[in-house]
């Protein structure tokens, strides 16, 4: 069976996660991006170094489905339509429909993708009302201010600020449009309360609650994710709300990311990403929970139903730390790749910038030096460990 795999820049999720379990469920793997070389050369030293890289414009579905008809497959080979890339999920969903395939319903997708369509769909089914407005162009508007200002279909925190009043508004958005040319964006209301995420799976008849994290932001007026500590489970009546909100969407098939907050005992979304969760938690999550991750979301591609139970452990403790740059310049020192157990704590660190790459400052998970991924079954432990080994290591930017 051929697995496309719709992709723009290479991740992590892709390389080290759904490459590898695709070819440990014997997949034929033709990648279709925008960017080969960059697949190329990501490729390299991969566990599958059969993978096929084709050129295509994955941002238009008809060139997908192009790509998809005109490529040779072997008569009678059955194959799959598959992306965890957010910006992509649409295009696969029309791709997959086209030609018959299991996949999401792209009308889920894009009202995920879009944070205005978003909106107007959870109030419609009576479900949450947040104050929002879409912007082409600067302009001050009568809101409930403070604010949050960000692009309709943006991921990562990029060009996400909170913003105090009308001037403030127009300031900011000028900014965020000078370096994204009509690009439209969404100012709503800021929801207060503590920021979590629930990772789901579902067939589209089975779904699945795989635990979720509690998030730690940078101060405002941004929002860069600098922690993220796992949570097993959150409150029945939290989670109940969440999905409710989530079928409202139609979200039910394949991984899911939901970030929302908790305030008063009430879950307000924030935003779905119709995906597995990224910035390596996926594969943390793999190994915590001890089980196939990506390979049971593939599964649901390639039209398999889920089990009833996935058999994942629920003893784990884990955390993820993100060294953040606070300044632009030039990384001249900073830890290599290490992989180590301390007092029974399993630690991952992996360098996410090169020592001398120089970067602007972009307050979004572009100013990442690192990632620490921690698991262990004791969650002050856990802390205990990733904190010694945060504050024995250096990272130095010179301007």
């Amino acid at each position: 069976m051929r697995l496309y795999l719709l992709a723009l820049n290479p991740t992590d999720s892709v390389t080290e996660g759904f490459l590898p379990a695709a070819a440990r469920l014997g997949l034929d793997v033709t990648v279709l991006t925008d960017q080969p070389d960059a697949h190329r050369r990501a490729s390299a030293d991969r566990t599958s170094p059969d993978v096929e890289v084709l050129e295509c414009d994955v941002r238009d579905f008809r060139a997908v489905v192009t790509r998809v008809s005109t490529h040779p497959r072997t008569p009678g080979e059955t194959f799959a339509v598959f992306t965890n890339s957010d910006h992509l999920q649409t295009q696969a969903a029309l791709a997959a429909a086209y030609f018959g395939l299991p996949g999401k319903d792209w009308r889920a997708t894009l009202r995920c993708k879009d944070k205005a369509e978003m909106r107007r769909r959870l109030a419609a089914e009576g479900l949450d009302t947040v104050w929002s407005a879409e912007l082409t162009e600067p302009a001050p508007l009568d809101a409930p201010y403070p604010c949050v200002v960000k692009p309709r279909e943006g991921v990562a925190s990029e060009d996400v600020v909170l913003v105090d009043g009308p001037e403030e508004l127009v300031r900011q958005s000028k900014e965020i449009l000078a370096r994204r040319p009509g690009t439209v964006l969404v100012v709503e209301e800021y929801l207060p309360g503590e920021l979590y995420t629930l990772e789901t799976l579902g067939d589209g008849h089975v779904r699945h609650v795989l635990g979720g994290f509690h998030t730690e932001l940078s101060p405002p007026p941004y929002f860069v994710e600098e922690r993220l500590t796992f949570v097993p489970a959150h409150p029945e009546p939290v989670v109940d709300q969440v999905l409710a909100q989530l079928d409202a969407l139609g979200v039910g098939f394949g991984a899911c990311h939901t970030e929302f907050v908790v305030h008063a005992g009430r879950a307000r979304i924030i935003e779905v990403n119709y995906r597995a969760i990224g910035d390596q938690c996926d594969l943390l999550l793999a190994r915590l929970l001890d089980i196939p991750l990506f390979e049971h979301i593939l599964r649901t591609h390639l039209g398999e139903p889920l089990p009833a139970g996935l058999g994942a452990r629920r003893d784990g403790a884990a955390r993820l730390d993100y060294p953040c740059a606070d300044r632009a310049g030039t990384l001249t020192e900073a830890p290599a790749a290490t992989e180590l157990t301390v007092d029974g704590v399993h630690l991952t660190y992996r360098p996410l910038r090169a020592v001398g790459e120089r970067h602007d400052l972009y307050r979004t998970n572009r100013d990442y030096l690192g990632v620490l991924r921690a698991t262990g079954t004791d969650q002050g432990t856990v802390d205990r460990v990733s904190a010694d080994f945060l504050t024995s290591r250096h990272w130095e930017i010179q301007p």
